[in-house]
Order: structure tokens, then sequence, then C-alpha cells
């Protein structure tokens, strides 16, 4: 099983990619959505609207695209020599990672009060959350691409 990981690395590394560009695509979108929703009156047309696009994002597009995201990262992190799990900058990595997981469930809980007409935040709190995950990857870009310690 390692020598077909190894032989598959680069392939992996391709995917394990794309499927985080696509997670964070969404992540960045939906609470962009949520800014504008929020002023949408409830019941109505535009609000209905909102609520489409949103379920529709977060099932069709984030959610598999994080799944994928674990999946090919996963197999990364079990290719024999990729990580040296003594440095401290995989576990900086990690955490980043739990926490962007954390606020993808955030997006969940926040789209699903949205769906019930129950959403108790305003814009300017959906404007400020939309900065997480943009902190997240930059942490995570720059510990894999630099691995600084």
């Amino acid at each position: 099983m390692t020598d077909i990981l190894a032989d598959m690395y680069e392939w992996t590394k391709a995917f394990h990619i794309i499927s985080v560009i696509s997670w964070m695509a969404g992540m960045l979108y939906l609470p962009r959505l949520f800014v504008y929703h929020v002023d949408a009156e409830i019941g109505s047309v535009q609000s209905e609207t909102f609520k489409i696009m949103e379920r529709r994002l977060l099932r069709g597009i984030i959610n598999p695209a994080m799944f994928l995201t674990f999946v090919f990262g996963g197999l990364l992190l079990a290719t024999p020599g990729v990580i040296d799990w003594s440095a401290g900058w995989i576990w900086v990595k990690l955490v980043s990672l739990f926490l962007m997981t954390g606020f993808h469930g955030s997006l969940s809980k926040w789209r699903r009060n949205f769906e019930a007409d129950k959403n108790e935040k305003s814009a300017r709190f959906y404007k400020y959350a939309n900065e997480i995950p943009t902190i997240l990857m930059v942490i995570i870009v720059i510990m894999v691409a630099t691995k600084p310690f």
C-alpha cells in the first residue's frame, strides 16, 4: 500500500489542492450570501432564493469539497516520508484545519437558522465571520509552503 501512496503522491497532492480550493471558495462565498440574506424580508422571493442558493452551495459544493479535502489530505499524511511529525508546522496546520472544520460546522448551523427563518445575527456579524476562513487559510498555506519550524 505504501508503494501505491508514494507512486500516486503527485496526483493525490493535485486532487487535494483542487479540493481545498473548492472548499475555500464555498467557505468564502456562503458568509457573503448570509450578509445579503439578512436584509431580505422573511418569506419574500428574495429570501427563499437565498435559502436555495445557500443549501445548494453547502450541500453541493462545500460539504463534498471538505470530504474530498480530508480524503486526499489523509492519503498525503499516510504517504511515507511526507510528514516529519516532530516539526511544529504540521501541528499548527492541523489545529488550523480543526478550526476551519469548526467554522464549516458554524456555517451549517447558520444556514439552518436562515432556512427556519430564525437568524438572529446581523450583516456586520457575517462580514466579520467571513474573515475567519481567510485568516485560517493564510496560516495553513504559510505552514505548508514554508514549513517555518
